[in-house]
């Protein structure tokens, strides 16, 4: 039986992250946007992830990305808010409100509405910041999740994110 709130592999890939950070002494930050804290969940859920686990920022909409994280209006408005661009800007915005020393950042479209031909339901992008690292280097990437559901396409989003926080 889960004693978990959450489903068995998110919790697992999440006591990694929260292990490995810990040995590394790295404080993470989470900027999440399609998956609606489910990152941030996933790590308070393990015990000990204070010692890591700096700051969550749930910027759903435009606005909040936009006031909460310093993401540029322009920089919405040209790209999207499912774009490298826009990921990059919200994990750099959530490294900067903080004192992490990684964050990372996801914004996509779970779905089952929102979809365009350029940018289906299941387009996910993910970046992450790292404090002191090159500016101009952009770690960045999209995925597609083939996932049938809404609910799949966040699992499989936070799974990733989770992963891209592992040093």
């Amino acid at each position: 039986m889960n004693e978990n709130l959450l489903p068995e592999e998110l919790v697992s890939k999440a006591r990694e992250v929260v292990e490995a950070n810990r040995a590394a002494g790295r404080k993470v930050a989470v900027a999440e946007s399609c998956t609606g804290g489910l990152v941030c969940a996933a790590l308070t859920e393990i015990p000990g992830s204070s010692e890591m686990f700096e700051a969550g920022y749930v910027t759903y909409s435009n606005a909040a990305k936009i006031s909460e994280l310093k993401v540029s209006e322009e920089v919405v408005e040209t790209f999207g808010a499912v774009s490298v661009a826009t990921a990059w800007a919200m994990a750099r915005g959530a490294l900067a409100a903080s004192d992490a020393d990684i964050a990372v950042a996801i914004t996509g479209i779970a779905g089952p509405g929102g979809g365009t031909a350029a940018k289906p339901v299941g387009t996910v992008v993910f970046a992450t910041a790292e404090r002191d690292a090159d500016p101009a280097k952009i770690v960045a990437d999209q995925k597609f999740f083939d996932e049938k559901t809404r609910s799949g396409v966040r699992l499989q989003a936070a799974l990733c994110a989770l992963d891209l926080l592992i040093p």
